[in-house]
């Protein structure tokens, strides 16, 4: 099948007042275990590939075109996407692998410096029918160098969108990445706040430390994007931890990685039914799972 576009993905859920799962892909076990839960609940996807997944890999074109080639194979509706991409050749180079969504993340420069280089970048992916999501106020807790409590000002955000021409914004509204407990509690005020004065779809980055309803209050008040990786990162390692436990002669990694791989499809699943509640009958992107009586 071919892929979706993400901005399908995106506009279809914000329209009905739902939220877009993309969540992370850090190897090919766990890229098999979203595709997995994508064709079971009938539900979309999107499949992200950060800057830091990358560099794990050694370089773009391994692990991007596997993901594409796994997106492509399935009848899932699937997009790729580059996430929390600093370096511009990387944002060019995943196009040419045919990539067709990227974050452009100019967040750690002053602001007029990420305005002009994340205008230049949207431009020249859109040249190219590429969608385009940047990050304005910082998000807490990437590399440590973003404030937990830092917030995006409504009035800057709109002014940022229209300047620099991007589909997508992520905003810090009170999540953080890389949260192990799901603890956080986000501004909804100031989410509507945003909503009302920004003209593009909102992303929620941090979302692993939020718990499920607060989740679901947070797309009421006017986030679409949601991205999840810690979370799901944690399901797999658990379930590798509990398989070694077990049995500390076993050495076949396929035995640890496969449950590993199916508790991540399993929770995948779970939250991408979640975050097709809201507005709504979450089968209108596609068919429910047969056994999903839930």
């Amino acid at each position: 099948m071919t892929l979706v576009p993400t901005s399908s993905i995106v506009e279809s859920a914000r329209r009905r007042g739902a939220g877009a799962a993309a969540f992370n892909v850090i190897h090919l076990e766990t890229a098999e275990a979203l595709v997995t839960a994508a064709e079971r609940t009938g539900l979309p996807v999107i499949l992200q590939i950060s800057e830091n997944c990358v560099r794990y890999h050694g370089s773009l074109a391994p692990i991007t075109r596997a993901t594409l080639a796994l997106a492509e194979a399935s009848p899932a509706q699937l997009s790729v996407h580059l996430d929390h991409i600093t370096d511009p050749d990387l944002i060019r180079e995943g196009v040419a692998a045919g990539v067709r969504s990227v974050m452009v993340d100019a967040s750690a420069l002053p602001y007029q410096e990420n305005v002009a280089l994340t205008a230049e970048l949207t431009a020249w992916c859109h040249e190219r029918d590429v969608f385009v999501e940047a990050e304005l106020g910082e998000v807490g807790g990437k590399d440590g160098v973003h404030a937990p409590g830092a917030r995006t000002d409504p009035a800057e955000a709109a002014a940022f969108v229209a300047a620099t021409g991007v589909d997508a914004l992520a905003v810090a509204v009170g999540s953080s990445h890389a949260m192990v407990e799901r603890t956080a509690e986000l501004d909804k005020t100031l989410i509507a706040e945003l909503r009302a004065k920004v003209p593009v779809p909102l992303v929620l980055h941090g979302s692993s430390g939020v718990p499920d309803e607060e989740l679901l209050r947070a797309v009421a008040a006017g986030l679409t994007k949601i991205n999840i990786s810690t979370h799901l990162v944690s399901v797999f390692t658990a379930r590798v931890r509990e398989k070694l436990g077990a049995d500390a002669g076993l050495v076949d990694s396929r035995k640890y990685l496969r449950p590993a791989r199916d508790a991540v499809a399993e929770e995948a699943g779970r939250l991408l039914r979640l975050l097709g509640r809201p507005g709504g009958d979450a089968g209108c992107y596609g068919s429910r799972d047969p056994g999903d009586g839930r």
